[in-house]
């Protein structure tokens, strides 16, 4: 008993902090969440329920590592990846963070098709981005958050590079809602002429399949930079 005060004064002093979650326990489902029919989209040591768009495996640069999915910068087999199943009223929460200056994107509706190449040219993109020095940061519409070309977030909350971002994206009867850190950043319709007259509006106006599926994969873009994902979990609606 006689060590519990001094023990007690060193951490007012040091500002004591509880343990950090282990790695075994972050891509965990809790019991709510199972019982709330949430399903875990990573695993935390394998690749498995993914695969390279358009192909059977992940390709190299993607792997398992330290509790994440790891997109790094060596050479190898790149390309985005994809869900083994597909979704279309579904709920998805995230965790990510992206090296200096980084680039990436989280996707939803994403067709396969042999004729296209990349996820971006079928399903739409919420941006995945360092806004303190990519380049993209300069243009509304490209930051952290936004719906990428077409709606800009309503506030700039992403956190810096290096750091744990919240990501969750609600789809329900193609009414959408993606959330950064807490916060509904953005909220739109697909498949209304309102949708219509952005995408015509936007890059992708020559693309004859962006937008137009209601039910995809969910995929991760390589984008060429370092990114990682964690506490990936999804559940139907």
């Amino acid at each position: 008993m006689k060590y519990i005060i001094p023990f007690l004064a060193i951490c007012l002093v040091f500002a004591c902090k509880p343990a950090e979650q282990s790695v075994d326990s972050i891509n965990e489902l809790t019991k709510a969440e199972k019982a709330a029919g949430w399903q875990s989209l990573f695993d935390g040591q394998s690749m498995d329920g993914w695969h390279g768009y358009n192909k059977e495996t992940t390709g190299s640069v993607w792997s398992a590592s330290d509790g994440a999915i790891h997109r790094d910068t060596t050479s190898g087999e790149v390309g985005d990846i994809v869900t083994d199943e597909e979704y279309e009223d579904f709920e998805l929460m995230l965790e990510w963070k992206i090296q200096d200056c980084g680039n990436s994107g989280i996707f939803w509706s994403v067709v396969e098709d042999e004729s296209i190449n990349r996820v971006y040219k079928t399903g739409p993109e919420m941006q995945v981005l360092d806004n303190k020095c990519h380049p993209d940061a300069k243009i509304r519409t490209h930051r952290s958050g936004d719906l990428y070309d077409m709606i800009e977030s309503s506030e700039e909350n992403v956190k810096p590079a290096g750091e744990w971002n919240s990501v969750r994206i609600k789809s329900k009867n193609a009414a959408m809602e993606l959330w950064q850190n807490g916060t509904v950043v953005v909220s739109f319709s697909m498949h209304t002429p309102e949708w219509n007259a952005m995408v015509a509006d936007s890059k992708f106006k020559n693309m004859a399949l962006f937008g137009k599926a209601k039910k995809g994969h969910i995929a991760l873009q390589d984008h060429g930079d370092e990114v990682w994902f964690r506490n990936i979990k999804i559940r139907r609606l």
